[in-house]
């Protein structure tokens, strides 16, 4: 005899270009799914950049929270899951950005030596290269430990890369700095992990 082994059923809402989508109900592909309800929030220049809302099945290693301020750019995303039939109507708010008291090396342009003030659970500092516009640069700021995770979200694996790297304590992120966490994260290519 065959049992049917139940899955949830949750909200989907996946914005497409226009940052916007219309709630379905859905049935989760794996008894291992929760529902999730996720906002990401991108800011360019201290400005709020894009936010984009969506539901969706997640698995429990995918119900994350975190943030990285590069100084000029931060994202954050915060994702909230629970486990009862169509639980995830509503999305959830960005948390507040306040001080934490620790404080990282941040870059203008080459100069790598500006501080940054470190902001809600930003407990790491962060030190990438990353190729933008064709041109490799190296970016500094505070990371939340959920960036700096051996074995982050699916949603940041594929972003790991040698050139990043994390540590602990206040300006560790300096030219001598030799931590041996990675982390890689483009915010453009997160939001495709996430919507498409």
């Amino acid at each position: 005899m065959k049992f049917r082994v139940n899955t949830l059923k949750c909200y989907e809402c996946v914005p497409g270009t226009s940052e916007t989508c219309t709630d379905t109900a859905k049935q989760c592909p794996s008894p291992d799914n929760l529902c999730a309800a996720v906002t990401l929030v991108t800011y360019t220049g201290g400005s709020k950049d894009k936010e984009i809302k969506a539901k969706m099945c997640a698995l429990a290693r995918d119900c994350v929270e975190g943030s990285a301020n590069f100084g000029s750019d931060k994202t954050v995303i915060v994702s909230e899951c629970c486990a009862s039939e169509l639980c995830n109507s509503q999305y959830i708010s960005e948390p507040k950005s306040i001080p934490n008291g620790k404080k990282c090396y941040s870059c203008e342009g080459q100069q790598c030596t500006k501080t940054l003030n470190c902001e809600g659970d930003q407990d790491h500092c962060i030190k990438s290269r990353m190729n933008i516009g064709g041109e490799i640069q190296t970016l500094k700021g505070c990371a939340s430990k959920m960036m700096c995770s051996e074995n982050p979200s699916v949603l940041f694996q594929t972003y790991i890369g040698s050139g990043s790297s994390c540590c602990q304590g206040d300006y560790c992120n300096s030219a001598s700095s030799a931590s041996a966490v990675l982390l890689l994260l483009f915010v453009s290519l997160i939001l495709l992990v996430l919507f498409f």
